[in-house]
């Protein structure tokens, strides 16, 4: 990837809310890579996440757009609430509030040192266009405050009936899992079919994460957006 430029490519075409791109088809893709290149102006982040498609790549690389394969998703039937944080909820130990402050969360999340990984994907590049997103309300955040102060939240973009998690922050013990359950709660409550969480782990799978091929998550995806 040498001969790409770090970032987005400020050479390439913007794209506005309304504009479209068309990326390779996932399925033909041999490894979750599917494109390099491109910038993260909002027609390009939307026509991504409608083909099943997210940036995810480190500062040093161009932007990287993956599409997993098995792909991570979480339905109404399948969400797991567990006793512990049935007893956070009821205490009421967090307040949980929806898009009270979009920017601070995309910034916590990009704050966190995560162990296994070198550093953080959300760059500045990455939170301007999701802050832009979020401005245009496609991208939204979920925010646990303990006595006026952001302990946890996780924000991700809502397209209809598909909502797709990007990243979640904790400074607090559970406040990122509170924000999530309740956002989830909120989301399916209002009809959503799904959300996307990109990438198993175990803990999205004992949040009641269930494994599928891409060509299914694929079907859909496509599916939810034509309904």
């Amino acid at each position: 990837m040498a001969r790409f430029r770090p970032g987005p490519d400020p050479d390439f075409p913007y794209l506005g809310e309304f504009d479209r791109y068309t990326f390779p088809d996932p399925l033909s893709a041999e490894d979750d890579i599917i494109a390099v290149g491109g910038n993260l102006s909002p027609g390009m982040l939307l026509s991504a996440y409608e083909q099943g498609i997210f940036p995810w790549y480190n500062p040093e690389d161009p932007v990287i757009w993956q599409s997993p394969d098995p792909r991570c998703l979480i339905f109404p039937d399948t969400l797991h609430i567990s006793g512990s944080m049935r007893k956070i909820f009821n205490h009421g130990i967090y307040e949980i509030y929806f898009d009270r402050d979009f920017a601070a969360v995309i910034t916590a999340c990009g704050a966190v040192y995560r162990p296994k990984q070198g550093g953080t994907w959300i760059t500045e590049d990455i939170k301007k266009a999701y802050i832009e997103l979020h401005r245009l309300g496609y991208a939204h955040s979920a925010e646990a405050w303990q006595d006026g102060v952001l302990a946890g939240g996780c924000y991700g973009v809502l397209l209809g009936g598909a909502f797709f998690g990007e990243s979640m922050f904790s400074v607090k013990p559970n406040a990122s899992k509170a924000a999530f359950l309740a956002l989830a709660r909120k989301l399916f409550a209002a009809g959503a079919r799904f959300i996307d969480c990109q990438v198993p782990t175990p803990h999205l799978l004992s949040l009641g994460g269930q494994v599928m091929s891409r060509a299914d998550f694929l079907r859909l995806l496509r599916a939810t957006l034509a309904a």
